[in-house]
């Protein structure tokens, strides 16, 4: 008998080192993520706005990590207010990062299946993700250190308090609102907070003509964009597949393969059908939008990987990348500059994503799904705006015409990323 209970203890013991470990590389993977936007970003900018790209995208996830260790990871998840929308502000800080965690009791009396600080490390990539989304939407004319100031209230604020309401059992998740891996909670907020800061930020010189008429402004570096987007197609396995928080027992193993094949066949139903119409609607393969497709894609089965056959999975991501290209075209119409799509891509395939639970999930309700589009998005983009117009008030969010005529690397960051090739033009 008490060899048994030996063995069994054993067991518990390497389930808990499995489970981390699988849980830390599904957290290296969506870090790696950060990568993908960059390069996605810093390849649909001029060459001119690079270097501030990239600057900005390793800043931001520094930023992310440090305001979500000292401050939003205790908002998320404070333990003791089921159903509710704010957490006591009394809880504040005291879920500020030690080095100790869970013990072989805790672990064998079944309290615990991974290390809490691998769960950190793997929600802290999250809000990084969710202020990268920030960053394309605004890039080219936006001051560098105003970004960062805002970075500061999305990650460290914003983003916690609305994901408190989903993932850290407030009202959100009493409400019945599915979203397994984040189309709302990450996309969409990041699209929100994304939208908030171009109304108030504007469109890029030269990018709209006094007639309507819509100019292009080609990025500088193709092929660094769709290394980026298949970086981020990589990341996305650990982004969905993490998100099953275990793999070790059958049953749980099982779901994770499924929701990497649909993972993956989302994101190439995406591709393939934003190619498709790309052909119809401009008369060429547009390889930007293809990218955008599988991206699409990605979004759309973030919100229910697990419940989906991969031919349905297939068809949400492909539903995903025909919406991508409409979003875009229409928010060209109305004047509100993406330089690479970000707000079509995470918002409005977000939107689809989450509506997109009621045909798989049988436990899905259209009504608790449109509470949940309606509540993160009304909270991200209200708080957002509130706060963009402020930083602009204070110290302003936008770079004068001249900086923005020669390029950001210049005035922002004082080098540039090309600069044998770079030009004011």
């Amino acid at each position: 008998m008490e060899e048994v209970t030996q063995i069994s203890a054993q067991v518990t013991e390497l389930s808990y080192a499995l489970d981390t470990f699988y849980f830390l590389v599904c957290g290296a993977l969506v870090m790696w993520m950060a990568a993908g936007f960059t390069m996605l970003e810093a390849g649909l900018v001029r060459a001119k706005n690079t270097a501030e790209i990239l600057t900005k995208n390793v800043g931001l996830y520094a930023i992310a990590c440090i305001m979500y260790m000292l401050c939003g990871y205790s908002i998320m998840y404070p333990g003791g207010f089921e159903g509710g929308v704010f957490q006591s502000l009394t809880t504040l800080g005291t879920g500020l990062l030690g080095s100790s965690d869970n013990d072989v009791a805790t672990v064998l009396e079944g309290e615990a299946y991974y290390s809490n600080l691998s769960d950190f490390f793997f929600q802290v990539v999250f809000v990084a993700t969710a202020m990268s989304i920030v960053s394309g939407a605004v890039a080219e004319r936006m001051k560098l250190w105003s970004f960062f100031l805002f970075a500061v209230l999305l990650t460290g604020f914003i983003y916690p308090v609305q994901g408190f309401w989903k993932w850290g059992s407030g009202w959100l998740q009493t409400a019945g609102f599915l979203d397994f891996a984040g189309s709302g909670v990450v996309h969409m907020c990041g699209a929100a907070a994304a939208l908030a800061g171009v109304l108030l930020l504007g469109a890029r010189k030269g990018k709209y003509g006094p007639s309507g008429q819509v100019n292009a402004i080609p990025g500088c570096n193709l092929p660094l964009a769709a290394l980026g987007t298949l970086i981020l197609w990589l990341g996305w396995f650990g982004f969905n597949g993490g998100s099953e928080l275990k793999v070790s027992d059958v049953g749980e193993a099982n779901a994770v393969a499924l929701v990497f094949v649909n993972t993956n066949m989302a994101a190439a139903g995406g591709l393939v059908f934003a190619l498709i119409l790309s052909r119809f609607w401009f008369g060429k393969a547009d390889l930007t939008m293809a990218l955008n497709g599988a991206l699409a894609g990605l979004v759309a089965i973030t919100a229910e990987p697990l419940t989906p056959a991969p031919l349905a999975a297939t068809m949400i991501g492909a539903v995903g990348g025909l919406l991508v290209i409409g979003s875009i075209v229409l928010l060209d119409k109305l004047k509100i500059d993406d330089p690479v799509g970000a707000i079509s891509v995470h918002g409005t395939v977000g939107i689809w994503g989450l509506l997109a639970v009621c045909f798989t999930n049988p436990d899905a309700s259209l009504i608790a799904q449109l509470k949940g589009i309606f509540a993160i998005f009304a909270w991200v983009f209200i708080t957002s705006f509130v706060f963009w117009f402020t930083i602009r008030k204070l110290v302003g969010i936008r770079v004068s015409e001249q900086e923005e005529y020669e390029g950001v690397d210049i005035s922002e960051c004082g080098l540039e990323a090309y600069p044998e090739f770079t030009s004011a033009e």
